[in-house]
Order: structure tokens, then sequence, then C-alpha cells
């Protein structure tokens, strides 16, 4: 055997080997840039006081030393975009769905949580002037009733009763509690507040048959739960008095036999006796 072939034998040889490393991806703080990163590890960037703390990876984290505070030099971070810490302050003491509503202040410079708050409740009456708007009787021209003998009065009458009365910005209705969902009704607790001061809470409601009507909904539960805290002012309260509904029907409505137009089923329905059947019957 020759020597040559001994050295094969009793000798290792190497091979080159070619290792293909994936690129590595940086999000750049303050410039919201996305590029490839070569595998040296770079010095660290300092994160935004708002950002959530952000994960060093071991490179970035054995290097933070060298290049402090140069912007152009870009760290290794995993950021949870999908998640932020960053919320809008919010009084103290206010609830966690009203952060950051701005809250009117009361006359000690605090601001006041209109979700649990009672102030100015029965503190004093409102002017003459405006309580003669408030109590005026109603015209029987604005008051409707529903095919089931329901009188109502429309709710954009009482936004121009109150409008009338406070002026327009003078009052308002503040969410006292979250936005309740069922699976076909929409509630929410509403307190009516004017000049300032708190003069009536009620829950509003309303139902919906589609999930795509929530938003609809939503807000006729509003207009709904200004109507009732309307009571407590007095405005339209005829309408909950059985005398004068029993009086204002004689006099004003009618209840007729009317047809589906597509069952062809036959209905009493109350109707204005100057107003016609609506569709989907006819009489």
């Amino acid at each position: 055997m020759s020597t040559l072939s001994k050295f094969a034998i009793g000798a290792r040889v190497a091979r080159p080997q070619m290792i293909v490393s994936a690129p590595r991806y940086i999000f750049r703080v303050g410039y919201a840039t996305v590029k490839p990163q070569s595998t040296t590890p770079t010095p660290a960037a300092k994160v935004p006081s708002y950002s959530r703390p952000a994960t060093r990876s071991a490179s970035a984290a054995a290097t933070s030393a060298k290049g402090a505070g140069n912007p152009d030099i870009a760290e290794e971070i995993d950021i949870d975009v999908e998640r932020s810490d960053t919320t809008v302050p919010s009084a103290e003491g206010s609830a966690p769905w009203i952060d950051g509503l701005i809250p009117v202040e009361t006359g000690e410079g605090r601001p006041t949580d209109w979700s649990r708050s009672y102030h100015g409740l029965s503190s004093q009456p409102f002017a003459k002037e405006i309580a003669e708007v408030l109590l005026a009787p109603i015209d029987p021209l604005d008051v409707e009733i529903k095919p089931d003998g329901l009188l109502y009065l429309p709710e954009i009458k009482y936004r121009r009763i109150l409008n009338k009365a406070f002026g327009p910005g003078g009052w308002g209705l503040a969410p006292r509690s979250e936005t309740n969902v069922s699976p076909k009704v929409v509630s929410r607790e509403y307190a009516l507040v004017c000049l300032g001061r708190l003069v009536g809470i009620a829950r509003g409601e309303q139902e919906y048959f589609d999930p795509s009507g929530i938003a609809t909904a939503t807000e006729a539960c509003k207009s709904n739960a200004l109507m009732r805290c309307c009571k407590d002012l007095g405005i339209a309260s005829e309408l909950w008095d059985p005398r004068f509904i029993r009086e204002f029907k004689a006099k004003y409505c009618t209840e007729v036999f009317a047809t589906h137009v597509v069952t062809q089923r036959k209905k009493k329905l109350w109707k204005r006796k100057e107003a016609k059947i609506e569709y989907p019957y006819k009489e």
C-alpha cells in the first residue's frame, strides 16, 4: 500500500458545506418600515413609552450597549401589533366603557361622571319660562296612534320641545350602562342632563330581526330612552293619562277592519280618522 493511500485512510477529509439561512425581519420603531436584516447583531433602539414592553432577542440583547442613542439603528424586537395598551385618559373613577368621554365640570371644578353621578337632581326647579314650555299641552295634530291602539308622540317632537326650553346644546343624553344586545332586543340605560343637571334616568329598548339591524336598533334604543326620561319633565304627560287616552281615541281615532294584501287575513286596526291604512294592510 502506498504512502498516499495510507494517508487517505487515516485522515478525515473535510468537505465544504453551504449553509443557507432565511432572512430575518425587523420592525423599525418610528419609521414603520419592514426590511430584511443581516444575521449580525445590531444595537438596540429605544421603544417609546406608549408601546407595549418589547421582548428582545438574544442577539440584540447581547450587543445593546453599542450604538445606544443612535436613531438610525433599529433593534430586533417582538411586538404584538394586534394589541395595544394605549388608552385615552379619562376622569378618575369613571366606568371603563366610558373612557375618553369629556364630562362637564361641576361648580367645584371637578368633572362629573354621568355614568354614576346624580349631580343636580331635584336641587331647584327650572325657571318659569322653561317650565311653561315643558308643561304646555300637546297639540292633538302631533299625536300618532299605532295599529294596536297605543298613542305616542314622535321622538323628534320631544327633541324640539327640549331645544325650545333649554336651547340646542343645553341638554343631552349620557349613557349609564353598556349596550345590552340580546338575541332579539337592544337596551341601554341613559340619563337626561339639562343645563348641567340630572333630571331623569330611563332604559331604552328596541327590537331587531337581523344582526345587520343592530346599529339602527341601538339608535332607536336611545330615542326610546329619551321619550321615557321626558316623563319626569312633564313633556307629553297626557299620553300616560287613561282619561286623556280614552277621550282622544273617541274624538280623533277609529278602529277598522283591514285585510292583509298577502295573506288576505282580516284584522282590526286603529288609525286616525283622517289617515289611511298603510301597507301591507288595506281597508
